[in-house]
This record gives structure tokens, C-alpha cells and sequence, in this order.
């Protein structure tokens, strides 16, 4: 399912923005980018993410702003004090000049930087993962706002899928007294002009094997059970996409065995009329959590 989700604050001169998108998946699949110093952040977001998700492709990234006027520098004093003592110890050669304040501060750990508010700061990381909290909570709801369209998508196409098992199931060409008729249709084009070479018992056999292939019972009983258990899973809500996924396959399957023997144009069209729709109601639920 798809969804996108953004939650910003600031912590002392650091401000930070979680943004997350999720888009359709047939599992679950993670992905966090981070600033250097975050990782940790990071991990508490993919946790989060992967407790409460079952399906989808998620991006997760962190931004962090941090304003110049956040670095501050420092003068290590015990350092410069000991260079210094040390300078004016040595003997100054001949034709060197001697040693300055400004070369002094040039010498690495004389003079230090430190932020203000590091990445790593105890109070940024408990903003950062109440954010997280509220990061998760909105994608959540984004993707259920998208659920509740696709449940009325999925419950139409169900309906229809359940329109076209009763008509496939009244159909005129399924009467006994019509595939008798077609039958016997058949065996006199047989017969006909045979000058009773035929054996009318084995024919009549034949046509009963005949009749027996044909008959698509069985096979609307269970789309009329799938269609039932796919009915109860949306009225259950919960994480049912792999499910609906399955069933999906299942009434696929059916229907092509519904054209298969239909041994009428009229029952021919219902049942591609189903598949059509079954396929319609399959590439939806891969958009159901």
C-alpha cells in the first residue's frame, strides 16, 4: 500500500525531518538513509517500521540542520602554556625567526572545535525517536485511508464476481433438458448414415462421460466458497493481503476451468467475463496490506 508520511521538530540549534514512503510490495522491505552519527536513529525507525508493517517497500530518510553559529572554538590553554615553555627552551638558530603566537595556534590540538548540540546528544535522540513514533502513526493512517478506498473497490468486485457465479449457474445451456438436447443433437449427426455400425449403448456411455466433463458444479461451489471466505476477510480487516492474494489465484483458477468446459457460447462469455474481473480483483489486493 502506499502512503507518505513527514515529522519534523527541532532540538536545541538542530532541526531535524523524518520523511518515510511507502509504495506497494508483496513483502516487507525497509530502507533507511541517515546522516553520519544518526545510525541509531536509523535502527529505532526500521525496528518501528517492521513491528507494525506487514507488506511494502518503505524509504525512510533524516534530515538534520544544524546552523553555523552551532560550532563553537576552544583554546586548549594547557597545550599552548606547555609549547610555549617548550619554544623558549630551545636555543633559536641562526637565521630562523623566532616562534609566534599565531604559529603556536597553528599546531594541531592548540586550538579545537565543538558543536553545540552533536548528532549523538541524548536529548536529540529522544526527539528523534519521538518522531519516529509519530512518523509511524501518520503512514499508518495514510495507508488506511487508502484501505478504506480499496475495500470499496474489492467488496464491487467481489459482488460482481458473485453476480457472475449465479448467472454462470442459471445459465439455460446448463438444464438437463438442454444437454440432452445437444447431446442428441450430436449423437444422430453420429449415427447418420452409419447403417447401424454404431453401438447405441456405447454411445450412450460415451455421451454420459461426455456430460460428466462438462458439468462446472463443482467448480461454482468453490467459487462461491472462495468468494465467501475473500467476503469474511475484508469484514475482518487486519493484514490480509497475502490471503486475499491466494484466493485471488484460486478463483483464477476456477474460472478458467469454468471456460474450459463451458460447452455453450452464453456460459463461454460469463466465464470470461469472470476471469476479467477475477484478474481486476488480483491486482488490487497486491495493494492490500
Amino acid at each position: 500500500m502506499t502512503g507518505f508520511a513527514r515529522a519534523t521538530g527541532t532540538t536545541g540549534p538542530v532541526q531535524w525531518a523524518w520523511e518515510v514512503r511507502s509504495v506497494n510490495g508483496r513483502g516487507l522491505d525497509v530502507r533507511v538513509r541517515v546522516p553520519n552519527g544518526a545510525e541509531a536513529a536509523g535502527e529505532t525507525a526500521r525496528t518501528a517500521l517492521q513491528k507494525t508493517l506487514t507488506r511494502g517497500q518503505c524509504q525512510v530518510s533524516l534530515a538534520l540542520t544544524k546552523p553555523e553559529t552551532a560550532a563553537r572554538v576552544r583554546v586548549n590553554e594547557a597545550l599552548l602554556a606547555a609549547l610555549a615553555a617548550a619554544v623558549a627552551r630551545v636555543p633559536v638558530p641562526e637565521g630562523l625567526a623566532p616562534a609566534t603566537m599565531d604559529g603556536l595556534l597553528g599546531v594541531r590540538g592548540v586550538i579545537e572545535s565543538e558543536e553545540a548540540e552533536g548528532a549523538e546528544t541524548e536529548s536529540l535522540a529522544r526527539d528523534l525517536a519521538e518522531g519516529v513514533v509519530r512518523l509511524v502513526a501518520d503512514l499508518v493512517e495514510a495507508r488506511r485511508a487508502e484501505g478504506r478506498q480499496l475495500q470499496e473497490i474489492v467488496t464491487a468486485q467481489l459482488a460482481r464476481m458473485g453476480e457472475l457465479t449465479r448467472a454462470a449457474e442459471e445459465c439455460p445451456a446448463r438444464r438437463p433438458e438442454a444437454v440432452r438436447a445437444k447431446l442428441s443433437a450430436s449423437l444422430a449427426s453420429l449415427t447418420e448414415g452409419s447403417g447401424g455400425g454404431l453401438d447405441p449403448e456405447r454411445l450412450h456411455q460415451e455421451a454420459v462421460l461426455l456430460a460428466a466433463k462438462a458439468d462446472v458444479r463443482e467448480e461454482l461451489d468453490r467459487l462461491r466458497a472462495h468468494l465467501a471466505a475473500a467476503g469474511e476477510l475484508i469484514a475482518n480487516g487486519g493484514a490480509i493481503g497475502r490471503r486475499l492474494d491466494f484466493l485471488a489465484q484460486e478463483l483464477g483458477r476456477e474460472s478458467n476451468t469454468l471456460c474450459a468446459k463451458a460447452n455453450d457460447i452464453a456460459l463461454s462469455r460469463i466465464g470470461l467475463d469472470l476471469k476479467a474481473v477475477v484478474e481486476q480483483f488480483r491486482e488490487q489486493v497486491q495493494n492490500v496490506e
